[in-house]
């Protein structure tokens, strides 16, 4: 049976977006060095060591003339051609990088699209990584090679490359020793078995910088998902919230002005009306801890009626419906986002210090804050950092407060350790992950007595780092970071959960750290924003408050029948959808020990814009190509910097700019032609592939290379040489002369001058040895 029309449509974007795949500087395409199969005369030993070479054009060829009769056997062969690749090159090589960084995009792309069948999780049987393993009854060794095994880079290589020693091909992670028993339907009040605890290891100063390439594989499969599936079905239910944190008793006629403020409000922006998402959720969403028709059309023809009894019903049902229309959109998108500016809208309508209005506006989405992950920076930062300074702090400040055990806020109890969704001014459709360090009440000193807040150490979602185009994330994992803020509690959105790998893949969250349906997330590193380099986190007590570091009542876990690894994505900015603070840039090296501000340790690098860093401009790709690599002809396509608010609801200058980068010295090409003061006026075009293949190209960055004059190492011409009997003349007048000038003035040797002993030219001296071994041979003496 041929493929449906559905699912080949779908198979065609998912190469078509293989296809567009650029590198991290968006100059080459990825999927050029595998579109053809390695010649065999060039590349015997490739076909002696893979059992099924593939190519993308083959497999294009083969889609077309509809040889497929299962969607799963055009993602093997799709699979395959990056499964080789890994398999025969280098694990540095940039054939390597590349494949994985495809690999990870075709994974990602196959599992969005519901009309086809979910992949295998592990290599086909097929590929070379079993096929050699199975050979040798282990993981076999993968045999020496050059970094090259396909016919555009076999084309390309001007050098001969190193040979690399045989190496062992890296084993899957072992799933952790301590198996964790199947469980019954668990009671809340059960506890999961105690951790022992290991050595202390403050991994927030210096450590490791972690492999940014692929490790495990991250695959899921069927019996994962149902293995998940089963526990969760029997875990306790969230009751709802609580009692304690609703807004004081109002007017029935202010219910009605904030119902109203919400359903008029407009994006200062679009002028779009934000309670559109909300009024489109639907009455009744499942999952939830209530099941009675809920609406903002509801809520206020109550309000209208004066139908509810108290401020805090009215305010309960509010929250409510928010929790509705988080629950009915996918986190991310722009009507969550919408939702989230609402709710955040709503708490400062309900504080006790409300907003001007109307009109009602806000330079950060009514979040307290100036600046979000990614643009805040700490206090004590040097004035020439990019970003928002004086945002954060590197430490828990304890200056005019008072420390409580917990705080209420719109039915939340929050302690000490929970973690939160805080609004977010940059982008509301990301809220900031936080944990709670400290809540405090202010004292009189600070202006702001009685009112109450939290100190919450922010982690950063993938979108919000700067990470190489080839790394992998699991799937909801954030990163711990050294910035600390303080919310008031009209910042708080919900309360989630963070789990360490090592209990992440083992089981879920018990009560009352994690309900089923509050949002549950993944941390496995620690990501220093200064440096750029991801360290991995050895010891999680380390990351939370040092109250619960040593309670083993701290986030018990329900246990899973068996290890369940959660799924592995791409960069999220490779699929061109998600925009963030972040960006596609390479990581700092590690320095020789140096401590750096917030943790980590690396290198000290130039500082630039953070659009300077995910996108070089003209004169940076320049500089960093050099002259031997010659300049790029044409104009890249033109890249957006990431504006400091990247949200749907983002206001007219919100926050003030960072200092521009100092001007360097212009290298650019329209400089060099005698371009570059004719502005705008110039037109510059990229060579047509047709041209430019039959050109030299950089082997890093696949440019054309093109030198404005010849380079100083060219092959030259040799120059014209002079006969062997012409040189003889030339040697003869020369020790004529130099005998002539040993004599005296009267033609005699002067008794006053030393003689001068010339030297027998090469003919001469070489003449009577020839002659000699001419006799000895036999052979006629040259003449």
């Amino acid at each position: 049976m041929p493929l449906s029309a559905a699912q080949r449509h779908e198979i065609e974007e998912i190469i078509k977006t293989l296809l567009n795949v650029m590198g991290p500087r968006n100059k080459r395409r990825l999927a050029d060095m595998f579109m053809d199969l390695p010649d065999k005369a060039a590349w015997a030993e490739y076909y002696e060591i893979i059992p099924q070479p593939r190519c993308l054009k083959g497999i294009q060829t083969s889609l077309a003339k509809n040889k497929y009769k299962d969607p799963l056997d055009v993602f093997t062969d799709l699979d395959l051609v990056f499964l080789n690749a890994l398999y025969y090159n280098e694990d540095s090589s940039q054939i390597a990088n590349d494949a994985a960084t495809l690999k990870a995009m075709l994974e990602t792309e196959w599992k969005r699209r519901s009309v086809l069948p979910t992949p295998r999780g592990s290599p086909p049987p097929s590929s070379a990584q079993k096929t050699h393993a199975a050979a040798s009854g282990s993981t076999a060794p993968r045999p020496a090679q050059q970094p090259a095994a396909t016919t555009a880079t076999a084309k390309a290589a001007s050098r001969p490359s190193l040979t690399v020693q045989p190496q062992a091909a890296a084993p899957t992670p072992a799933p952790p020793t301590q198996a964790a028993a199947p469980a019954p339907a668990p009671a809340p009040a059960a506890k999961s078995p105690e951790r022992h605890s290991s050595p202390e290891m403050d991994v927030d100063v210096g450590g490791t910088p972690e492999p940014e390439g692929p490790s495990h594989d991250g695959t899921r499969d069927a019996e994962a998902d149902e293995i998940v599936r089963q526990l969760e079905k029997g875990l306790p239910r969230w009751e709802g919230f609580g009692d304690a944190g609703w807004m004081n008793e109002a007017d029935p006629s202010r219910h009605v002005a904030i119902v109203q403020a919400i359903s008029g409000f407009q994006d200062a922006a679009t002028g779009a009306r934000l309670a559109a998402s909300l009024e489109a959720v639907p009455e009744e969403v499942p999952g939830l801890p209530f099941s009675f028709p809920l609406s903002l059309a509801l809520i206020e023809s109550r309000t209208r009626n004066t139908q509810y009894a108290s401020s805090k019903a009215f305010d309960k049902e509010m929250s409510e419906l928010f929790m509705m229309g988080r629950r009915s959109y996918e986190p991310g998108s722009e009507e969550y986002g919408r939702i989230c500016v609402l709710q955040r809208f709503y708490h400062a309508l309900t504080s006790s210090n409300p907003p001007s209005g109307p009109p009602y506006t806000s330079t950060t989405n009514f979040a307290s804050v100036r600046a979000g992950p990614g643009t805040a920076k700490p206090l004590h930062t040097s004035a020439d950092t990019e970003g928002i300074i004086g945002v954060t702090t590197y430490r828990v400040s304890t200056k005019d407060r008072e420390f409580v055990n917990e705080v209420h806020f719109k039915g939340w109890t929050v302690r000490l350790a929970d973690w939160l969704h805080m609004s977010n001014p940059d982008d509301p459709s990301r809220p900031i992950v936080g944990q709670v360090f400290r809540c405090y009440v202010w004292d009189a000193a600070s202006g702001k007595k009685g009112q109450p807040g939290v100190t919450v150490a922010w982690y950063y979602r993938p979108e919000q780092t700067f990470h190489p185009a080839h790394r992998q994330f699991w799937e909801n994992e954030v990163f711990k970071t050294s910035h600390f803020a303080d919310h008031p509690l009209e910042d708080i959105i919900e309360k989630i959960a963070v789990q360490f790998t090592a209990r992440h893949i083992r089981g879920r969250p018990r009560p009352p750290y994690w309900y089923l349906g509050w949002p549950l997330y993944v941390c496995d590193s620690r990501y220093n924003d200064r440096e750029r380099i991801f360290v991995k986190i050895k010891n999680w007590n380390s990351c939370v408050p040092e109250e619960v570091r040593k309670s083993t009542e701290f986030m018990p876990i329900y246990p899973f029948e068996q290890t369940v690894f959660p799924r592995r994505f791409g960069s999220p900015f490779l699929t061109g959808r998600i925009k963030g603070s972040g960006g596609i840039a390479e990581t700092a090296e590690k320095g020789e020990g140096e401590k750096v501000e917030g943790g980590g340790t690396g290198r000290k690098r130039s500082k630039r814009t953070a659009a300077a860093s995910a996108h070089p401009s003209r004169t940076e790709q320049t500089d960093r190509a050099g002259p031997s690599k010659g300049l790029y002809v044409g104009t890249p396509a033109a890249q957006t910097a990431p504006s400091t608010s990247t949200g749907p609801y983002a206001q007219n200058a919100p926050f003030p700019q960072a200092p521009p980068a100092q001007a360097t010295a212009d290298r650019s090409i329209l400089t060099l032609a005698g371009l570059a003061p004719l502005g705008n006026n110039v037109s510059t075009e990229k060579l047509p592939p047709e041209t430019a293949k039959h050109f030299d190209r950089d082997p890093e960055t696949n440019e054309v290379l093109w030198f404005s004059a010849p380079p100083v190492d060219r092959a030259r011409p040799r120059a014209p040489q002079h006969s062997l009997a012409y040189l003889h003349f030339l040697a003869k007048k020369r020790k004529a002369s130099q005998e002539h000038d040993a004599m005296g003035v009267d033609g005699q040797h002067g008794s006053s001058q030393k003689k001068v002993r010339v030297r027998p030219t090469a003919t001469e001296a070489l003449g009577p040895l020839l002659v000699e071994l001419a006799v000895e041979l036999g052979s006629p003496p040259v003449a």
